[in-house]
């Protein structure tokens, strides 16, 4: 086995000892250590100046480093998230590498998630590591469920405070004020398959407490606009049925300490005629971005019956461009 690979623990005294420099470090509610935990996948405790990290051995190196280099850099400012995110970004390739190499099998109180297949695992690494990424692909490949799935995992390791669920209101030409009920009534019909994915997680009565103390929040992207999000998982679903205005409005409302998933299928617009896609325009404009993560679903990674997979394949086949508006 690789040496680098084997988990380590190294313990960190950071000298002079001093509170209000200490507390910059940290952030507020550790938001900081929070931050270097989650990017570079390793568990940072500490008490006073004492600090100890427990990961591989290049991460935790790299660990080392940043808090060194921010403490450092508290002689002469408050630290702040984004300054966070640029030391990790100096951090090096030497972690990435490291890092693709982990297992990525996900763990929540209710469940054991497992990906299957390469691009599956290729997403679970992008969302674990990225603060904003996409998931494309037919229905049955995992978008959704994954995606909740690394939500609850990061709600229960605390690092975010919240899960927000998002999705367009458009189906078969239904109009989100015509529903009875208060909003998360009817914004309902149109979350199930998330819901779904948090029951089977979490249990039903949990997340019903959950969403009466709003750590999970359903939101209507139409509601999105003039919002910042701030240390919480969002998740936009079905986002093909998004407008180009309403997906660069979702995309801008991402905080600190913040991740955001995208999910949608391009085959299944359900947009008026004439109306391109958000989703399929935000792909175009995007592509240039590293820190942004793309995962491409195809047929073969349908994990439901072997005759959705048939059926995808077929409509790929039979039309493969006039379904993509």
């Amino acid at each position: 086995m690789d040496t680098e690979l084997l988990t380590v623990t190294r313990n960190l005294s950071l000298e002079p000892e001093d509170s209000l420099r200490l507390a910059s470090l940290c952030g507020q509610l550790d938001e900081n250590l929070k931050l270097i935990e989650r990017r570079l996948g390793i568990e940072i405790s500490n008490r006073g100046n004492n600090f100890q990290l427990f990961g591989d051995a290049i991460s935790v190196k790299a660990g080392n480093d940043i808090l060194q280099n921010l403490y450092q850099s508290t002689r002469d400012s408050n630290i702040t998230p984004n300054e966070v995110h640029l030391a990790l970004k100096d951090a090096g390739s030497d972690v990435e590498a490291t890092s693709s190499q982990k297992s990525w099998v996900i763990s929540t109180k209710g469940a054991t998630i497992k990906p299957r297949g390469e691009n599956q695992r290729h997403y679970v690494r992008s969302i674990q590591q990225l603060d904003i990424n996409f998931g494309i692909g037919p229905a049955g490949t995992g978008k959704t469920y994954l995606a909740v799935a690394c939500a609850v995992n990061a709600l229960e390791k605390e690092e975010v405070r919240r899960i927000v669920l998002v999705r367009p209101a458009v189906e078969a030409g239904e109009k989100l004020g015509f529903l009875p009920g208060d909003l998360a009534q009817k914004v309902d019909p149109y979350l199930r398959p998330l819901y779904d994915a948090l029951y089977e997680m979490l249990g039903f009565e949990k997340v019903a407490r959950l969403i009466d103390r709003n750590i999970i929040e359903v939101a209507p992207l139409a509601y999105m606009r003039g919002r910042t999000l701030n240390d919480a998982f969002i998740i936009l679903d079905e986002s093909q049925n998004t407008t180009q205005e309403q997906m660069k409005m979702f995309l801008t409302r991402i905080g600190f300490c913040s991740k955001a998933v995208i999910t949608g299928d391009i085959t299944q617009i359900d947009l008026p005629q004439g109306k391109k896609s958000g989703l399929t325009h935000a792909v175009q404009v995007l592509k240039g971005i590293k820190e942004i993560g793309f995962t491409h679903f195809k047929a073969q990674d349908v994990v439901r019956h072997s005759l959705v997979q048939r059926i995808v394949e077929a409509y790929d086949e039979f039309e493969p461009n006039s379904l993509v508006k």
